[in-house]
């Protein structure tokens, strides 16, 4: 087993940010590539590191796996400040990009998701899934505003995958359905 140092942490001590913006460049170019991305989810530093080990590119976090692990119940109901401490004792573990599912930010006020997102950047994220859950598309629109501004102030393109449960999971009307698409084209 080789040893590791959070090269997140490090970077951060000793003003080595250009770590992150390569961690960060190097899953958004996984993303670009032919190849489809394969993204194990994890639910702890162990899972993360056994997944690294195994070959895995990057790696991404379960909303559902993370929140059952620490004792919550999937949905939103996490404690921000509890999945960033996880993920940053995720990022000590791994050495390859981190994706967190962020779910629909801990919030439904656009400025408070910004500032959860922040504590999950500075531990080490350079990606993030956010879902829609039974909110507006415009509403994660603005959420997705927020969170890129949030991302830029702290120098780091954090990858944002936006899910779309309200139209994978036919929630409400059709026709309100069809704006998600329209949001982000």
């Amino acid at each position: 087993m080789k040893p590791y140092v959070n090269l997140c942490t490090y970077g951060k001590q000793f003003g080595l940010d250009d770590f992150m913006i390569n961690l960060a460049k190097t899953f958004r170019s996984l993303h670009e590539k032919n190849d489809i991305l394969i993204l194990p989810n994890a639910w702890d530093a162990g899972s993360a590191k056994v997944i690294e080990d195994a070959g895995a590119k990057a790696v991404a976090t379960s909303s559902a796996g993370v929140a059952w692990a620490i004792g919550y119940p999937d949905g939103d109901i996490l404690p921000p400040k509890m999945l960033a401490d996880l993920t940053a004792r995720i990022t000590d573990a791994i050495t390859v990009p981190l994706s967190v599912d962020f779910e629909g930010g801990y919030s439904k006020n656009p400025q408070k998701v910004a500032e959860n997102l922040k504590a999950i950047i500075d531990a080490g994220a350079v990606g993030i899934n956010i879902e829609d859950g039974e909110g507006t598309p415009e509403l994660l629109a603005k959420k997705i505003e927020k969170a890129r501004q949030a991302a830029a102030h702290l120098g780091v393109d954090v990858f944002i995958n936006a899910r779309t449960d309200v139209y994978l999971a036919e929630i409400g009307v059709p026709e309100s359905r069809v704006g998600i698409k329209s949001a982000w084209c």
